[in-house]
């Protein structure tokens, strides 16, 4: 039986002393995929990425799955995910999670052809430089997010006027886009290539987070063939399918879909709007592990 290891973070295993409120969300994920892995000759087991006593050799492949932690220890987690790669196999590889951890990928992807909210990359996120953000993306309501981060961490949402908070860390700012709240993010799972199920995320009364922290709540959705084809060109961007993707949109004002983000590091996958995720992510990785 191959031995897969499903990269957790201390904050999300079970018996952590400060799990996350949204850890219940691992638990799903395991809840899935253990019987499908199980089903073809393959145990799962998680393990924090950072765990000093952990065997990366006793495993045959590891998937990077609730390592929800690492974007406050980015450059170890990415030499620790390099290491494990000496020894195994891993999912999606290091050199994609790289370049995918930092958000200015997607410039790279709006180069290839992806449409996005306006985006101002603030390197250092001054009060000057961020009140200077609403001029220049003419917009009195903007959404600063962090360059490097996930989950709506460190996230401000500042109408013109306000007081600029501190924003110690590189910065991103966007126009803040009403239809998060009247419709909800779309997102799109996509595992080695092909297209999984979809959602539609909805932020909690008064909100406009739609991440279950924030009291977000999720249902299963048929995309529109227009809206389905627009996924797919995100995913086209890439120049390989990588193992698991989340495409994660928003309507524009025109009512075309902008992208938000082309999650490939530890999106959480949605299992209980996926009924089939389990056995897609267990055949996708026996087809890689015997390839």
């Amino acid at each position: 039986m191959k031995q897969i290891a499903y990269l957790a973070s201390q904050v999300t295993l079970p018996g952590s002393p400060n799990r996350r409120s949204d850890a219940y969300e691992h638990d799903l994920m395991m809840d899935r995929l253990t019987p499908s892995f199980e089903a073809l000759d393959m145990a799962i087991t998680a393990v924090s990425w950072d765990d000093p006593d952990a065997d990366w050799q006793a495993f045959d492949a590891a998937i990077i799955g609730t390592t929800w932690d690492y974007w406050d220890h980015h450059e170890t987690f990415l030499k620790t995910l390099e290491r494990i790669e000496e020894n195994i196999p891993v999912f999606n590889s290091p050199a994609l999670v790289r370049w995918n951890s930092h958000k200015s990928y997607l410039k790279d992807i709006e180069a290839r052809g992806a449409k996005l909210i306006p985006t101002l990359w603030l390197d250092e996120a001054t009060p000057e430089r961020a009140t200077a953000a609403f001029d220049t993306l003419g917009s009195d309501d903007l959404v600063f997010k962090r360059q490097v981060g996930a989950g709506a961490d460190g996230q401000h949402r500042l109408r013109r006027g306000d007081s600029i908070p501190a924003m110690p860390l590189p910065m991103m700012a966007q126009p803040f886009l009403s239809t998060i709240q009247s419709e909800g993010e779309l997102s799109f799972i996509y595992i080695d290539g092909a297209f999984s199920h979809a959602l539609l995320k909805r932020a909690a009364s008064g909100d406009y987070r739609i991440q279950s922290t924030y009291g977000g709540i999720e249902e299963a959705v048929s995309p529109t063939p227009s809206d389905l084809a627009v996924a797919g060109a995100m995913m086209s961007t890439l120049d390989t399918p990588p193992l698991y993707a989340r495409v994660d949109m928003v309507r524009g004002d025109n009512g075309g879909l902008l992208l938000m983000e082309l999650e490939m590091i530890e999106p959480y996958l949605y299992p209980e709007q996926g009924p089939e995720l389990g056995e897609r992510m267990a055949k996708a990785i026996e087809s890689r592990l015997a390839g």
